[in-house]
């Protein structure tokens, strides 16, 4: 994880930073953080659920992608997710916004979806995608969170009871069980294949 600047910068600030490159930033206790160039199979991914919730007749404007979502953390003050699929209500408060962020006091997504970076269980990238994020969007109630790890092999669904996440892992021909969705249709391997 490369850190960009060390000047500590306001969520505004952040929201509204370009250094004219195509870098994602999250804003990590007032400091961008470089989250490093998505990887072929990541954005495929996130294509992929694109197109199977399209399929499902999810509007284009319930579907998130660079949009962020603050949280209140020890570590970040907004993350970056890979795709979040959006209540009416989170939807509507995101419309039309320049910075594409859902503040902390607005209506949650139905799910959050992050797709994992490679990283043994001591790196950054482990801990940020599945120790921190975890814990950052229960925190903030959103009720649904996948995390789709290629390297694994395993979609982990976890479902918010109370203020912890209970987690489901998926894997092989294993079909995905959404809460929010469940007619969704989809095998693990298909989606951490991007439907190749």
């Amino acid at each position: 994880m490369t850190v960009a600047t060390q000047r500590r910068m306001s969520l505004e600030e952040y929201l509204t930073y370009d250094d004219g490159t195509d870098t994602r930033y999250e804003l990590v206790d007032g400091v961008l953080v470089a989250m490093g160039t998505e990887s072929t199979i990541n954005t495929r991914i996130a294509v992929f659920l694109i197109m199977a919730f399209a399929r499902l007749g999810l509007a284009a404007d319930r579907v998130g992608i660079k949009q962020k979502i603050q949280v209140d953390s020890d570590y970040v003050s907004a993350r970056d997710p890979d795709l979040m699929i959006h209540s009416e209500a989170s939807s509507a408060a995101i419309e039309g916004r320049k910075e594409a962020c859902l503040y902390r006091y607005e209506p949650n997504p139905l799910i959050v979806i992050e797709v994992v970076s490679p990283g043994n269980e001591e790196s950054d990238n482990y801990q940020r995608d599945y120790v921190q994020k975890r814990s950052e969007y229960a925190a903030r109630g959103i009720g649904e969170c996948w995390l789709l790890d290629p390297v694994r092999q395993v979609v982990l669904v976890l479902r918010l009871v109370g203020d912890l996440y209970e987690e489901t892992g998926f894997v092989g021909s294993q079909a995905i069980v959404s809460p929010a969705f469940p007619g969704l249709n989809l095998m693990a391997a298909q989606v951490l294949a991007a439907g190749a």
